[in-house]
C-alpha cells in the first residue's frame, strides 16, 4: 500500500501554516462556526450528556461484538439484492472498486463525501485506469480542483477564502465567461451546481461513503448538508458504498440515537438537512434508484485496534468536534497532519494505520487541554490515547536521543524530592531574573527543541510545589 503522507515533517508543516496569513485568518472561522453553535445545541438539549453514554455505550456493545454484526450485515445486504466485499487494506478497497467500475463500463464516476475514499486515495487510482472521479460535496470539489487533501473531516476547504476559490473556477471551467462576477459566494455556488449538474447525469457509478451501516436491516446512512450525496447514489446505475468496518450500529433505533449528537457536535444543527437512508438496489416498485448496490467494507488496520489500548478510537463518528474546539488545529490547520485525518482524532487514528514510525509527531502536538474529550460525542479519551502513543514512540526508541537522556536527567531528580525541590527553585529564580525585561526567552541552553518552534516564557514568582505547600498550610489554619 502506499501511503502519501507528508505526518513525518509535521513541524516543518506547523512552522509554513503559522507563517501562512491567509490561512490563520481563514483558520479563524473554525473557531467561529462551530464552537458556539455546538454549546447551543447541546444545551437547548436536556437529555445530550446521556445521549453521549448511550451512544458511547452502543458503539462499544458493537465493537465487542462486531465480527457477529459484521455477519448479520451482510446477510441483510445480500438479502435485499445487495452485494457485500471485504477489504483488507487499501489496496484490496481499490482493486474491488475498479472492478465494480470497470464491470459497469464506467468513465465518470461520481463521489459524496468520503474520508475512506482520500484514505484508499481511490482517486488516483481509477484516474490511472481511465476513469474519471467527480467530487460532488463543494468542498470535497474545490480541493479536487487544487489537488488537496481535505483540511477539515467535515468543512474539507475550510483553509480556503472565496477569492481563492474563484481563481480556481476560472483557472478550470473552461467554459465559464471572463466578464462573469464571481465575487458573492451564492455566485460560486451556482457555478459549481451548473458544472456538477451534468456530472450528475454523466455518471455510470456513484460512490458515498457511510455514516452508519445498520446490521439489523443492511442499511447505510449518510448525512449531508447539500443533498449531492442522494444524487451520487440514486442517478447511476450502480452505487457503491465505501466505509470501515467499526461503522456498524445494531439497529436503527441505535443510529437514530446517535444522530441526535452527531449533528449537534459537528455543526450545531439538530439533525443536517438530508438524512438517507439506502438499503440494496432499486426494487420493482421503486420510482428511481441504481440497479446494482455494492458495498466496500475496509479494514486496513482496524481489527488490529480491537482489543488493544486504542480501541476507543473506533468509537469515532467523525463528526470534527475534538479539532473544532483544539488549539493545536487553530494554530496550524489540517495540512500540517500531512495526510488525511487531523487534529487530535487523527494524532490517534494516523498513527494506528501508517505507523507510530511515521505519524510519532502527531501525538505530541497537543497542550493535554482536554477540550476535545469533554466534547467528543461517544467520550473518547484522546488525551489518554495520546499518551498511549507517546509511551509507543519512546518504547521503541524513536524519539530523539537528546529527549530521552534530558528525560532521564529530569528522572533523576525527580526521584529524589529534596533535591529536586532546591534545584528548580534555584532554576526558577535565575530565569525569573534574566527574563524579567523581555517576558520570555528566543533561546536557551539545553533547550534548543522548544525554543526552535516557540518562545520559552520567564517564570515568574515561586515554584509550583512551594505555593502548593503554602496555600495548604493556610488552609490548614
Amino acid at each position: 500500500m502506499i501511503v502519501h503522507t507528508t505526518s513525518p515533517q509535521f513541524k516543518r508543516n506547523a512552522a509554513r501554516a503559522l507563517a501562512d496569513t491567509q490561512l490563520q485568518k481563514a483558520l479563524g472561522n473554525v473557531k467561529q462556526g462551530f464552537i458556539d453553535k455546538r454549546r447551543k445545541a447541546a444545551e437547548k438539549l436536556p437529555e445530550f450528556e446521556g445521549l453521549r453514554d448511550s451512544a458511547r455505550d452502543i458503539k462499544n456493545h458493537t465493537l465487542e461484538h462486531l465480527d457477529l454484526y459484521l455477519e448479520a450485515y451482510e446477510a441483510k445486504v445480500k438479502a435485499s439484492g445487495g452485494h457485500v466485499h471485504f477489504a483488507r487494506n487499501a489496496d484490496d478497497a481499490r482493486d474491488i472498486i475498479l472492478s465494480i467500475c470497470r464491470e459497469a463500463g464506467a468513465k465518470t464516476v461520481t463521489k459524496g463525501k468520503s474520508m475512506i475514499a482520500e484514505e484508499i486515495e481511490i482517486n488516483g487510482h481509477l484516474q490511472a485506469n481511465g476513469i474519471t472521479p467527480v467530487e460532488t460535496d463543494l468542498g470535497e470539489y474545490i480541493i479536487q480542483l487544487r489537488n488537496e487533501l481535505p483540511s477539515h473531516i467535515i468543512a474539507p476547504a475550510v483553509h480556503l477564502n472565496a477569492t481563492q476559490v474563484e481563481q480556481d473556477f476560472r483557472r478550470v471551467h473552461k467554459d465559464l465567461d471572463p466578464k462573469r462576477d464571481l465575487s458573492q459566494p451564492v455566485q460560486l455556488l451556482t457555478e459549481a451546481r451548473a458544472v456538477l449538474r451534468e456530472r450528475f447525469f454523466a455518471a455510470d457509478v456513484g460512490i458515498t461513503g457511510a455514516n452508519f451501516l445498520v446490521a439489523e436491516t443492511g442499511t447505510s446512512i449518510i448525512v449531508t448538508n447539500e443533498g449531492n450525496g442522494d444524487l451520487t447514489q440514486v442517478l447511476p446505475k450502480t452505487h457503491i458504498v465505501l466505509a470501515s468496518i467499526e461503522k456498524l450500529v445494531p439497529t436503527l433505533e441505535d443510529a437514530s440515537q446517535i444522530l441526535r449528537v452527531l449533528a449537534r457536535s459537528a455543526t450545531g444543527q439538530e439533525m443536517s438537512v438530508y438524512t438517507t437512508f439506502s438499503t440494496g438496489p432499486r426494487r420493482a416498485s421503486d420510482a428511481d434508484g441504481p440497479e446494482n448496490y455494492h458495498v466496500v467494507l475496509l479494514d486496513n488496520g482496524r481489527s488490529a485496534m480491537l482489543g488493544s489500548d486504542f480501541e476507543e478510537m473506533l468509537r469515532c463518528i467523525r463528526c470534527g468536534a475534538c479539532m473544532n474546539h483544539c488549539p493545536v488545529y487553530h494554530a496550524v490547520g489540517g495540512h500540517a497532519y500531512g495526510w488525511v485525518y487531523p487534529g487530535p482524532m487523527g494524532a490517534v487514528l494516523t498513527p494506528s494505520l501508517i505507523g507510530v514510525d511515521k505519524a510519532g509527531h502527531l501525538p505530541n502536538a497537543t497542550t493535554f487541554c482536554g477540550r476535545c474529550e469533554s466534547v467528543c460525542p461517544v467520550r473518547i479519551p484522546l488525551p489518554k490515547l495520546m499518551r498511549h502513543w507517546r509511551e509507543r514512540e519512546f518504547e521503541r526508541h524513536l524519539t530523539p536521543a537528546t529527549f530521552r537522556s534530558g528525560l532521564a536527567f529530569w528522572g533523576f531528580f525527580a526521584k529524589r524530592p529534596a533535591l529536586y525541590r532546591l534545584v528548580t527553585r534555584a532554576a526558577m529564580g535565575a530565569l525569573g531574573f534574566a527574563g524579567r525585561h523581555r517576558g520570555r526567552f528566543k533561546w536557551l541552553p539545553l533547550a534548543k527543541g522548544w525554543t526552535k518552534y516557540r518562545d520559552f516564557p520567564a517564570p515568574q514568582g515561586e515554584t509550583f510545589q512551594a505555593r502548593w505547600k503554602r496555600e495548604r498550610k493556610g488552609k490548614a489554619a
